[in-house]
Formats: C-alpha cells, structure tokens, sequence
C-alpha cells in the first residue's frame, strides 16, 4: 500500500497544507472579527461570502483549467487565497472582509477541485476507496490541527493571518513540482432542480436544511462560544470537536442507513440534533465542559445528515448518474449555505446566543417534517436496490471531485455531466 501512495504522496501533503491554512482562516475571522466589535450580522455575511465564492468556484474552475491549464490555474487559487488573507489583515473592516471571504472562497474550492481531480487520475481502481479515506482523513486532520493552532499564541495580533498566507503559498509546491501527466477534465455541474426534485424530493429538503445549520454553526459557532466567555482554547475545541465527532458518527450512522429505510435514520439524526438545539436555547449552558460535550453530540448528529442524503439520493439514480446527482445537491446545499449563516447573524444580532441555535432547529423541525410526509407518502427503497453508504467530510469541504473520487466514475460520460438526464423513478423518496 505504501508503494501504491507514493505517487500520491505529495498531493496529499498539498491537500494538507491547503486545509491546514484553511482551518486557522476560518476560526481567527470570527475571533478577530468579535474582538474588533463586529456584529454579528456582520460576521453572519462572512460565512454567506464564504459560499457564494465557493459555490462559484465549484462552477467556474473547469473552465478556468479549460484556458490556463491545472498547475497554473492551482497557482492562482493559493496565490489569491494568500493575497486575501493578508487584506483581511490590513483591512479590518467587515465591509471589505465580507467580499474578500469569497475570494478564499473561490480559491479554496477551485483549489481542492484540481487536487482531487488529480488524485482521481492517479488512484488505481483497487485502490481508489483506501485513497479516499486517507484524503478525507488527512483533510479532517488538517483543518482540525489548523484551528486548534489558535490556542498557542495571541489572536490579536498578525501571527494568525500570516501564517495561513504561508501554507497557502506552500500549498501550491507539490503541484508546480510535480512531472506527472496532467489529468483529464474537471467535473463540471450545473444545478437542475427539477431533475433533483424527479430524483428524490428528500433530498433537495434535506440538502437545502442541512446546509442552513451546517453552514451557521460552522460560521458563528466560535462567536457563540466566545460570546459566553469560554477562553480560547475552549472557543477552538468548541468549533473543532463537531467535526470531529460528526467523521465518527458516520460510521455506525451510515451502517444502520444501508439497513434501515435512510429517511427515518435522517429524522432520527436530526431528531438528535433539534434536542440539542432545544438544550442550548432553553439552558444557555455556560460550564465549559457541558458546551464541549454538547457542541460534540451537536456536530456528530449535523455533519452526518449530508453523507445520507447523498446516498438517499444515489438509491433512486441511475447508475451512471451518482457524481451530477452528487455535485447538483451539492450545489445546492451551497445555497442553504449561503442563507443560513445571514439569518443566524441576524438572529444573534437580535436574540443573542440563542438565535444561532434557533436558525438551526428552524431547519431540522422542517426537515423532519418534510422526511416523514415523504415517508407517509412513498415506499423505501429495497435494500438490494441501495447504493452504498459512503462517508464524507463535511460538505462545505466537498466538490464535485470529490463524488468522482469516492465513486471512481471518471469516464468521459461522467466527466462531463451538464446534459445528462436525471432519474425519474416514480417511487422517489
């Protein structure tokens, strides 16, 4: 295996780099942006950036490799990403943050799209499945190492916006360095909504709550918890332990889906998070141990809802069709995205603490609603009809490339994917 890595190796570390720089990026923003007396509001629209740049990113990379090829057009995402971090530096305004946080954005989702594209080239069929749970795990690991990298030092100072413009401008050697062949095309999609509602109308719900309470606790969870006087290393421990505990979750999650019908798992999934929503709400905890413990049981139940939607969703595609099933509902959970972060800074704006977690349980009770109408309403799957389970990172980390990776589809059919047809199996979830 390790002879079968090695050419691998290097997009791996700039994979890690990448997501390293990205996780110290997104947690010193809110901090920083809570020290110089940003509203919350304002901080809310950081995280609405963030997934307007991405999901345009996620749109226009292929072309942009099309023109300039992969190495140049990764040299431009790293080198863009650093530039906007240094500005966020020397502009420290929420106003010129706002737009800037979707530049990294842009850059980040272009970036992580041609590493994975390249990795798809290389994996051999044998080994395509190892390879994307060491890319996943060395992402997860990365982005974790970055944010709790916080906790050494002084966040008000430059040291933190420094650093990630270095592993930015780092990130981007393996590839210029790399003598390999280029891969072939990127994945491009597109969203058709009618061809997703067609294909699982669950799933288009579904995506479009979770990337609501994803997105607004990933955006404003470390404004939350420095908003109740938890220090430092509390407030990075409280962003990156719901990660954490969200990747192991989906192991015992995802095998009790493949058994059971997936929409009453995703109820009983978001049933667990909507109680700890309620908890926030009703108690505002303010021990530092019982916030830890409930943001860990609060991320392991949130971030494992996507991986079963997706794979709700692959159950009624065709065969041929997981990556534009994968990469529309993952362009449209980049519009819940975009509106969860807004209404929770407005709500916290106005409410407090509390409005995050009620953006967020808004969410799950019309997602459950939704899953059990949809239950009354259609028949499950057959369990020798179902596609297979597959965990995910979080999904804001996620691009088309990555279904290519995970799904191993990269014939030209599937390389490009605007004009394929979507299912319309009658019994669509």
């Amino acid at each position: 295996m390790v002879r079968q890595l090695l050419p691998v190796s290097a997009l791996l570390l700039g994979s890690a780099l990448l997501l390293f720089a990205g996780g110290m990026n997104s947690l010193i923003l809110p901090i920083r942006g809570a020290q110089e007396g940003f509203s919350a509001a304002s901080l809310g629209l950081l995280g609405t950036g963030w997934a307007l740049g991405y999901v345009a990113g996620c749109i226009y990379t292929p072309r942009l490799v099309g023109k300039v090829g992969h190495v140049r057009a990764f040299g431009v995402m790293s080198g863009f990403a650093a530039v906007a971090v240094l500005l966020s530096l020397l502009l420290l305004t929420p106003w010129t943050w706002i737009p800037l946080r979707a530049m990294s954005g842009f850059c980040f989702a272009g970036a992580a799209m041609i590493v994975e594209s390249w990795l798809s080239e290389r994996a051999e069929p044998s080994t395509r499945g190892r390879i994307f749970g060491l890319y996943t795990m060395v992402n997860l690991g990365a982005s974790t190492a970055g944010q709790l990298v916080l906790t050494l030092g002084d966040t008000s100072g430059y040291l933190y916006f420094v650093l990630p413009a270095i592993f930015y401008c780092l990130a981007l050697m393996p590839t210029a360095m790399s003598s390999k062949a280029l891969p072939k095309p990127l994945v491009s999609v597109r969203l058709d909504l009618r061809a997703l509602w067609r294909n699982s109308p669950v799933a288009v719900i579904g995506v479009l709550c979770v990337g609501v309470s994803n997105s607004a606790f990933g955006t404003l969870s470390a404004v939350y918890a420095d908003g109740i006087g938890l220090a430092i290393t509390a407030v990075a421990l409280f962003a990156s332990l719901p990660v954490l505990a969200g990747a192991v979750s989906q192991i015992p999650i995802g095998w009790l889906s493949d058994r059971l019908d997936r929409r009453a798992v995703l109820i009983g999934v978001a049933a667990a998070a909507l109680a700890a929503d309620l908890v926030f709400i009703a108690l505002s905890p303010e021990s530092r141990a019982l916030n830890l413990v409930l943001s860990a049981f609060f991320g392991a139940a949130i971030y494992a809802m996507y991986p079963i939607i997706i794979a709700h969703a692959n159950d009624h595609a065709a065969a041929d069709q997981a990556i534009q099933v994968s990469g529309g509902l993952l362009m449209l959970y980049g519009v819940g995205s975009i509106v969860g972060p807004l209404l929770a800074g407005f709500g916290m704006e106005t409410l407090g603490g509390a409005g995050l977690f009620m953006t967020s349980a808004g969410a799950h009770v019309l997602l459950i609603l939704f899953a059990g109408l949809r239950i009354l309403l259609r028949a499950p799957v057959d369990e020798a009809d179902k596609a297979s389970f597959v965990p995910a990172p979080a999904a804001r980390a996620m691009t088309p490339e990555t279904a290519a990776l995970a799904s191993g589809e990269m014939d030209e059919e599937a390389a490009s994917v605007e004009d394929a047809p979507a299912s319309t199996n009658p019994d669509a979830g």
